[in-house]
């Protein structure tokens, strides 16, 4: 249940109106990196999540409620910055305000312009209003949407998607002197911060998180990295241990000659036999430790959503 509070999370001011910002700012509104994505994606995520991890769909909540929150603090930055753009503009420059930032009736015209040119759908059909799409104008999809069924994935997907909303505050940052602006951007970027920790560390508290699903990965391919390109560059991601499994990467430096002599991959010289059969035993026991898990998370008789307490307790 959702019960809407008119305060915003974050007191968003602007000094002045700014159709060309205002457009860009969209991004983070109806873009696939914006907060409506990030909203939906952890709402829906969260479904999958309730019966194993009641304790991560109260996460995913609460951040998606909390992305909602940012929505509006965005989306009312964006209504601010078209103050005056709209059916009344010529009439409003003749308020102090406005005449402050339009300094004359050739400014004005040029503010017109303006937003015109940024986005001529504020002039057209949004009345000066927001829209949730982006700053090209494409409508925001369901697409943006990452939801796969299995919460580590989706956890590392949000990690994934934190970085980039962070990264796009940060840019937006760079398109507006406005210090108003910038303190609003600021906590929005920071919370994109704060976020990340807290899917890193509701993903670190899943054991056997790695690899994601249920299947092991194949022994006989797993320690392989190819050397895929002209020259040989070497590093921690083609030498030496590999992180958390306690295995060696094994480096090809000739994957043609690898690929020919082995026919493809199906005739090794080390068939791994016995790291196979280990594989295979580890299959068998995740997919019942893993099945297991849903099926005694799942209620038995009626299904029931929420359990009320009673009004009188």
């Amino acid at each position: 249940m959702f019960h809407h509070v008119k305060d915003l999370q974050f007191n968003a001011r602007v000094s002045r109106p700014d159709p060309r910002f205002a457009n860009l700012l969209l991004e983070q509104f109806g873009g696939e990196n914006g907060e409506l994505a990030a909203a939906m994606q952890y709402f829906t995520q969260a479904f999958g999540a309730k019966a194993a991890h009641p304790d991560k769909y109260d996460m995913l909540m609460d951040i998606a409620t909390e992305e909602f929150s940012h929505l509006e603090i965005v989306g009312a930055t964006i209504q601010m910055l078209l103050k005056g753009v709209n059916g009344e503009l010529k009439n409003a420059a003749d308020t102090s305000e406005i005449m402050q930032v339009m300094e004359g009736k050739a400014t004005k015209e040029n503010i017109i312009h303006q937003a015109l040119t940024a986005n001529p759908q504020f002039v057209i059909i949004t009345g000066g209003g927001v829209t949730p799409r982006n700053s090209q104008g494409i409508p925001w999809c369901a697409s943006y949407v990452n939801s796969n069924g299995d919460l580590t994935v989706d956890l590392r997907t949000n990690l994934a998607s934190e970085s980039r909303a962070k990264l796009v505050y940060e840019h937006l940052m760079k398109f507006t002197d406005d210090p108003y602006i910038h303190e609003t951007l600021s906590f929005l970027m920071t919370r994109e911060v704060t976020h990340y920790k807290m899917f890193e560390a509701a993903l670190n508290s899943i054991p056997d998180n790695f690899p994601p699903g249920v299947l092991a990965a194949d022994p006989r391919f797993l320690q392989n990295t190819y050397n895929m390109s002209a020259g040989t560059v070497r590093g921690p991601w083609n030498e030496g241990e590999m992180p958390g499994l306690g295995k060696e990467f094994e480096y090809v430096a000739d994957p043609l000659s690898q690929t020919r002599e082995t026919k493809g991959n199906t005739e090794l010289p080390d068939p791994k036999k016995k790291d196979l059969q280990d594989a295979e035993k580890l299959n068998k026991e995740m997919s019942e430790v893993k099945s297991n898990e849903e099926k005694k998370a799942e209620p038995k008789g009626v299904a029931q959503w929420s359990t009320y307490a009673d009004p009188q307790d």
